[in-house]
C-alpha cells in the first residue's frame, strides 16, 4: 500500500491496481449550495489519476462533478483538455442529494460512460455544456444522477478553419502529431458571423472520420495545409454550417 497526501486528506493507493477510491475521495470534498429555491452541486478537486511508480512520475488531474441538469465546465489555464473518464452515475448517496427524496438517491449501483464528452471537450482550452441528456438510454430511471468527468491538461496547439477555408498547421521545432480533429459544430459561436440561426443550432455535430483523415494527411510533417470542406470528410449534419477544429502537438526530433 502507498499513501498520498492531498490537502488535509490521506489517500490510500493500492500497490497492485494503482487506484484511488473515487467515492471516498469525492465524498470528502462535498460542498452543497442551497439558496432555498435552487440546489446546485459542482465539484472540482485535484486527483492523482496516473502514478508511474517505476519512474516516480505523478500526473495531476482535475475531476468535476455536476448534478444532472446543471452546467459542467472544464478548463485549462495552459494546454488543452484531455478527458480521462466521463460517467453519468449515482454511486454515492450523499453527492447531489440535497432536497432529493430517498427514493431518488438510494440506488448507488448506477453508472454509464459518456463518450460524447470526450468528443466535445478533447483538444480545446475550455468546454462548457449542460449536463443533461448526454447518456442514453437512462441507466437507472427514477434515480437522480450526476456527471463525473476527470481530465488533464496537455501541451498542444489548436486550429479552427471555417467551412470552405484553408488552415495551416505548423511546428517550428519537431513534427506534427494530430491529437483531435472534428469537422462539424459543437457550439453556436465559432464560425457564426453572417450565418442564419438555423445553420448554427445543431451543436452535436461530429464527423466520424475527421481524425483519421487529418492524421493521415498531416502526421510527421512540419507544415500541413488543411482544407475545411467535405473532401474525404463525411458530412455529419446536412444543413449545419461546419468548421474543421484540430488540436495537435509538435513532437521534437530525436537523435
Amino acid at each position: 500500500m502507498y499513501f498520498l497526501r492531498s490537502g488535509m486528506h490521506i489517500l490510500l493507493l493500492d500497490s497492485k491496481t494503482n487506484c484511488i477510491n473515487m467515492d471516498q475521495l469525492i465524498s470528502s470534498f462535498i460542498h452543497t449550495f442551497d439558496d432555498h429555491r435552487r440546489i446546485m452541486f459542482s465539484l472540482s478537486v485535484p486527483l492523482l489519476t496516473l502514478v508511474l511508480l517505476n519512474s516516480r512520475l505523478l500526473i495531476s488531474a482535475d475531476t468535476v462533478v455536476t448534478c444532472g441538469g446543471f452546467v459542467q465546465r472544464l478548463s485549462c489555464d495552459t494546454g488543452l483538455i484531455s478527458v480521462q473518464s466521463a460517467t453519468f452515475v449515482r454511486t454515492n448517496s450523499q453527492i447531489c442529494s440535497a432536497g432529493r427524496p430517498q427514493s431518488q438517491i438510494s440506488n448507488t449501483w448506477c453508472l454509464k460512460n459518456v463518450p460524447v464528452i470526450f468528443k466535445r471537450c478533447n483538444g480545446v482550452r475550455t468546454c462548457e455544456f449542460k449536463a443533461q441528456g448526454l447518456a442514453k438510454p437512462d441507466p437507472c430511471f427514477g434515480t437522480y444522477k450526476y456527471y463525473t468527468t476527470s481530465y488533464i491538461c496537455i501541451s498542444g496547439e489548436t486550429s479552427v478553419t471555417c467551412d470552405g477555408g484553408y488552415g495551416d498547421l505548423k511546428c517550428e521545432h519537431g513534427k506534427i502529431q494530430i491529437n483531435t480533429a472534428n469537422y462539424g459544430r459543437t457550439d453556436k459561436i465559432t464560425c457564426s458571423e453572417g450565418r442564419p440561426s438555423y445553420q448554427l443550432q445543431n451543436t452535436n455535430c461530429f464527423s466520424p472520420n475527421a481524425l483519421d483523415f487529418v492524421s493521415k494527411s498531416c502526421n510527421g510533417l512540419e507544415i500541413c495545409k488543411v482544407y475545411a470542406k467535405r473532401m474525404g470528410l463525411t458530412d455529419p449534419c446536412f444543413g449545419t454550417y461546419k468548421y474543421l477544429a484540430i488540436s495537435y502537438s509538435c513532437l521534437h526530433h530525436t537523435n
